[in-house]
């Protein structure tokens, strides 16, 4: 089918209509480029993601990367596309020019992302980790570190990962039991098991750079006791080449329902008491500093999840306007042709949910990619801090709720199709298997609600919360035309019930309903997103709506009618449904929080 990937039209309707992403240009960090150099990069990840990561999507999932208990094989094509996106420079694209990047917007090329995301989420993993790898090590490592191992990470010679799970601890992090002992040369000697580790053996780069959570012994408990380290597959000699094999093995491959391109690992560390291991800045902060990849890597899963729901839709799209069968409800009858499917009114709905649930997430997630970039090139201290609260504030939402709605987006897709959809011979199923990862990705999403809830509303003063609703106060204002009007006047009840929900919750959470309030995070997070992403759909129509007032888009008008259809369906279909959030909230159900696990 034409078009899976993503359409220029949207992508600049995102991109300068709805962000206006050539004013940053105007900041001195972004100051070299411009709108003709963004669109010329986007024009080269679309031409790579198109000619070598589309290719092999399926075959990948139908070919998964095997282990003969000496070495890992995995598709020729694999390597082809991993060193496309490498040669292009896209590993090191947002980093700086002296550090061999090309100094872009975290917005431009995590728009370009977006055309390897739809393409193959699978093979894209593997550069996207080493970007967010080597971002740790160029914010914390030390000038050595830095040196033995960024350029290399940048130019995709060497890859990274992640290590955090163990089999015993997933999420919580507090009970890890690698343990990392100092050595005389100033390195430590690691030991320890961890699970699921993406990327985590390959022959796809010359080395592979493992950050990895450890206990140094004798430190605090918990997790004020964890620190960071720098494990290679092969230790560096004298001239900065890999050498010796390092004491890391690679334990087995974990089948996965989807992303089978993407090796998952189970990796033991020093098995022979040899495996060497370097400090990533001071001994005790390795959260702190995982946590930095990790809420980028947040970002990034929800808006894999947005890209690969937009693939199913964009396919479902194109089939429903091929596919005959049935014919139009109405006095004809029988007596009329069949008609294409799109004609039918319930495949409309599935059509606009999915539109508004992608469409919604790719807005979402490339206005916190906005945010990333106005923080960083902010002069005014006080500026800066209260975009870093709003973005912390932010990240649960752009996590957990493209990563809900993108795979309910490929379940659509699925049923577009029909019994079509659930077969491998058409390509919405294997969305579905790989979308469905990301609600677990990178915090689980009720994690997620639990850290909205009682950490990130409430943080110096509630900032962030604050720095908000300004923004959506100021949107309201801004809806004075006639749909975008009505849509704000939809919006603002459930805003003000939001906010007498935050002040009920930060009383409950100070009793002895911090329990009962806990327990349903969930519900809380369910209304907040969709708060936040009703406000998302409202400053599409607005800016689709003026376009359409000002008559300069006529050749536009069926694209800006169809975002003022999907912001419509969004608030007047979705928004709705968080009534029954609201009510248990409002109520303090304790239906969950009571329940006793002999009752199941």
């Amino acid at each position: 089918m034409a078009d899976q990937l993503i359409p220029r039209r949207e992508l600049r309707f995102q991109l300068y209509e709805m962000l206006d992403a050539s004013a940053l240009c105007d900041f001195p960090r972004f100051s070299e480029h411009s709108v003709e150099t963004f669109e010329a990069v986007l024009d080269t990840a679309e031409k790579i993601a198109e000619e070598t990561f589309l290719n092999h999507n399926a075959k990948a999932d139908q070919n998964e990367p095997t282990f003969d208990g000496k070495k890992v094989s995995m598709l020729d094509e694999v390597k082809t596309a991993f060193n496309a996106y490498r040669d292009a420079g896209f590993i090191a694209g947002h980093f700086d020019f002296e550090d061999g990047g090309m100094q872009l917007p975290s917005l431009i090329t995590n728009a370009c992302a977006g055309y390897f995301l739809t393409a193959n989420p699978s093979t894209t993993a593997y550069p996207f980790l080493t970007a967010a790898a080597a971002n740790v090590i160029r914010h914390f490592g030390s000038a050595e570190l830095q040196a033995q191992f960024l350029p290399d990470m940048l130019t995709g010679r060497f890859t990274g990962t992640m290590a955090l799970t163990e089999p015993h601890a997933g999420s919580s992090l507090a009970d890890i039991t690698s343990s990392a002992t100092p050595a005389e040369d100033g390195s430590y000697r690691l030991k320890g098991s961890k699970l699921y580790i993406s990327g985590g053996e390959h022959e796809l780069s010359n080395n592979i750079v493992h950050l990895v959570l450890a206990k140094i012994p004798g430190g605090p408990t918990g997790v004020k006791g964890i620190s960071l380290f720098v494990v290679p597959k092969y230790r560096l000699d004298e001239n900065g080449e890999p050498g010796t094999r390092n004491d890391v093995s690679l334990a087995g491959l974990i089948h996965k329902m989807g992303y089978r391109g993407t090796t998952s690992t189970a990796l033991t560390f020093g098995d022979n008491g040899d495996c060497h291991a370097y400090l990533v800045g001071e001994p005790h902060q390795g959260l702190r500093y995982m946590f930095m990849m990790m809420n980028e890597a947040r970002i990034g899963v929800g808006y894999g999840a947005a890209m690969i729901g937009y693939r199913g839709y964009r396919y479902s799209l194109d089939y429903a306007k091929e596919r005959t069968q049935g014919r139009k409800a109405g006095p004809q009858g029988n007596t009329s042709k069949q008609c294409a499917i799109i004609e039918h009114g319930d495949v409309k709905r599935m059509l606009l949910a999915q539109k508004a649930y992608t469409e919604g997430g790719m807005a979402l997630c490339l206005y916190g990619s906005y945010l990333v970039d106005c923080m960083a090139c902010a002069d005014d201290d006080e500026e800066k801090a209260t975009l870093g609260q709003l973005i912390d504030l932010l990240t649960p939402v752009f996590k957990a709720w493209p990563s809900e709605f993108g795979p309910k987006a490929n379940d659509l897709a699925i049923q577009v199709l029909g019994g079509a959809g659930y077969t491998r011979e058409y390509p919405v199923e294997q969305c579905w298997r790989d979308n469905r990862l990301n609600p677990i990705h990178e915090g689980t999403n009720g994690i997620q609600a639990l850290d909205l809830l009682g950490r990130k509303l409430w943080q110096q003063n509630g900032q962030g919360l604050d720095a908000l609703m300004k923004r959506v106060k100021a949107d309201f204002a801004r809806a004075t035309m006639p749909q975008s009007r009505a849509l704000s006047s939809r919006l603002l009840p459930y805003i003000d019930q939001l906010d007498t929900l935050i002040r009920q919750s930060a009383e409950d959470l100070r009793s002895e309903k911090q329990s009962i309030a806990l327990t349903n995070a969930s519900c809380f997070l369910n209304i907040f997103s969709a708060c936040v992403v009703s406000w998302i759909w409202l400053r599409q129509a607005i800016v689709a709506e003026a376009a359409l007032a000002e008559g300069s888009a006529e050749h536009d008008a069926d694209f800006y009618n169809g975002k003022l259809a999907a912001a419509t369906y969004y608030i007047h279909w979705e928004l709705p449904l968080v009534k029954r959030d609201i009510d248990i909230i409002s109520t303090s159900d304790a239906t969950c929080e009571q329940v006793a696990p002999d009752y199941f």
